[in-house]
C-alpha cells in the first residue's frame, strides 16, 4: 500500500469508530495488502488517536488460541495497542452505543515491571512481569466481518489494521505473582446473564500464556519497538468470543483468583 492509501485507511477506520458505522474489507479494497501494510494502517490510526490526546497503556495479543483462530478462520497471532480510553473498571457499565458489535474474551493480563525487548524467553517474560491478573477484553469490529457482495470474510490483515479488533479492557480479581501458580491451569467460567457461555484455561494460549508475550516481544523488535515497564499486556483469549447485546452482564469466574465483570447498558 502507498503512504496515501495507508493514511486513507486509517482515516476511514477513525470515522467508522466515531460514527459507529462499519467500513468494507480493506483487504478487498487493497489487493495484495500485506501484514506490514496492515500494521502500518494500525500505526497511522493510533497516531491519530495520540494526536487527539489519547495515551498508550499497553498491548493486546490476539489469535493465540485454537479456539480464537477457529472462530475467525485465521491461523497466525496478531497484536494491537491499548489506549487509556479503552479502560473500564471492574464491574463497570459500558455506555449504550459505545461500540458497534461488542464481544467479550477472557484472558490473563500481564502487568510489566521492566522493559522486554527482542529475543526473549518465557523465563524472561516472567522475570519482567510485576503480576498477572484476570481480565476481560472487549472486542469491536470497525470493519465488516464479511463482504455482502462476495461473501469474502476478513483476513488477518483486516483484523490487524482494525487494531486487532480491540476496543476495551477490564481487569479484576486478584493480582497474582507470575511464578506463584502454573499459569497454564489458570482459567475461567465465562457467564452471560448468569449462564455459562464459555470455559477455558491459560494453557489454551500457545500452551502457556507467557509464550504470547514472547511472540509479541520478538514481533515488535522487527519494527524497532518493545514492551515497556508499566504496560498492561493481554496475552490472548482462551475462549471463543462471546457476543453481547444491550443489557447483557458478563462475569468471568477465575475460581480462587476472583472474578472480573462488566455490564452493557
Amino acid at each position: 500500500m502507498t503512504p496515501e492509501a495507508v493514511a486513507e485507511a486509517a482515516a476511514a477506520l477513525d470515522r467508522a469508530e466515531r460514527s459507529r458505522t462499519q467500513i468494507g474489507l480493506l483487504s478487498l479494497a487493497n489487493p495484495g495488502m500485506s501484514m506490514d501494510d496492515a500494521y502500518a494502517v494500525q500505526a497511522a490510526w493510533v497516531e491519530r488517536k495520540l494526536g487527539d490526546g489519547r495515551r498508550v497503556i499497553g498491548r493486546k495479543i490476539g489469535l493465540t488460541s485454537k479456539a480464537m483462530q477457529a472462530a475467525l478462520s485465521i491461523d497466525i497471532p496478531d497484536s494491537g495497542i491499548l489506549l487509556d480510553d479503552m479502560w473500564f473498571e471492574d464491574g463497570a457499565t459500558v455506555p449504550p452505543g459505545r461500540f458497534i458489535q461488542p464481544r467479550i474474551e477472557a484472558e490473563i493480563a500481564f502487568v510489566m515491571k521492566s522493559d522486554l525487548k527482542g529475543e526473549v524467553s518465557e523465563d524472561d517474560v516472567l522475570d519482567a512481569t510485576d503480576y498477572v491478573q484476570p481480565s476481560l477484553e472487549i472486542l469491536d469490529t470497525r470493519i465488516l466481518r464479511a463482504d455482502p457482495q462476495t461473501g469474502r470474510t476478513r483476513n488477518v490483515c483486516d483484523t490487524i489494521a482494525d487494531n486487532a479488533a480491540n476496543a476495551g479492557v477490564v481487569l479484576g480479581g486478584e493480582r497474582i505473582a507470575p511464578r506463584a501458580v502454573d499459569l497454564r491451569w489458570v482459567g475461567a467460567l465465562v457467564m452471560k446473564n448468569g449462564e455459562v457461555e464459555e470455559t477455558g484455561l491459560g494453557g489454551g494460549v500457545l500452551d502457556h500464556p507467557a509464550r504470547g508475550i514472547v511472540w509479541l516481544a520478538r514481533r515488535l523488535a522487527e519494527y524497532g519497538d518493545f514492551i515497556r515497564a508499566g504496560e498492561v499486556v493481554l496475552s490472548g483469549s482462551f475462549i471463543r468470543p462471546v457476543e453481547t447485546r444491550p443489557g447483557d452482564s458478563i462475569v468471568a469466574d477465575f475460581g480462587p483468583h476472583g472474578t472480573v465483570s462488566c455490564h452493557f447498558g
